[in-house]
């Protein structure tokens, strides 16, 4: 019996297409914008330079044992920027709306609309895109939700991807 080998570019094919859907998956983690989504349905794309352009604040807050200053974007601000209002708008039935942030990986956190919101806390979940005066890392970001305040960094979401507004039934 006789065995045909391949050309050797063709054994190397493989390999490259593994590294070719490698790139692909790590790109679309890095992608420097943000969908943000209506209850709706409608969803508009919001640019690393676009949300560079908002009003930035940095919170230094305790991150594995050590002290880092995350500087960002309200989160409030991102979602206005996309169209969702908050304010007066929410009441009633919006007020069990939440939002679903999701990253790059598929993991994905909710955080109630009334959380954004000065009327209703002073606390200020941050759009991260610096820690310590430095963009954010690609293991990181471009961009990442930081909440104070909390025990557990669970809703702390690395390399969001989309936001949006659900309603809970």
């Amino acid at each position: 019996m006789t065995r045909t080998s391949r050309p050797t570019s063709w054994k190397c094919l493989p390999a490259v297409l593994v590294l070719v859907a490698w790139a692909a998956i790590v790109g679309a983690g890095n992608a420097q914008e943000i969908a943000v989504q209506n209850e709706l349905g409608a969803s508009v794309k919001i640019t690393a330079a676009e949300i560079a352009a908002l009003p930035h604040q940095e919170i230094a807050l305790e991150d594995h044992g050590k002290i880092v200053r995350f500087g960002g974007v309200p989160l409030r601000l991102v979602l206005e920027k996309g169209g969702i209002t908050l304010g007066d708008s929410l009441r009633g039935k919006r007020l069990s709306s939440c939002l679903l942030v999701e990253a790059a990986d598929g993991y994905g956190v909710v955080i109630a609309l009334p959380e954004l919101d000065p009327g209703f806390t002073d606390r200020v979940i941050l759009l991260a895109d610096q820690a310590d005066g430095h963009p954010l890392d690609s293991k990181e970001g471009p961009f990442r939700i930081v909440v104070p305040g909390e025990k557990r960094m669970a809703r702390w979401v690395r390399q969001v991807t989309t936001l949006k507004v659900v309603q809970v039934q």
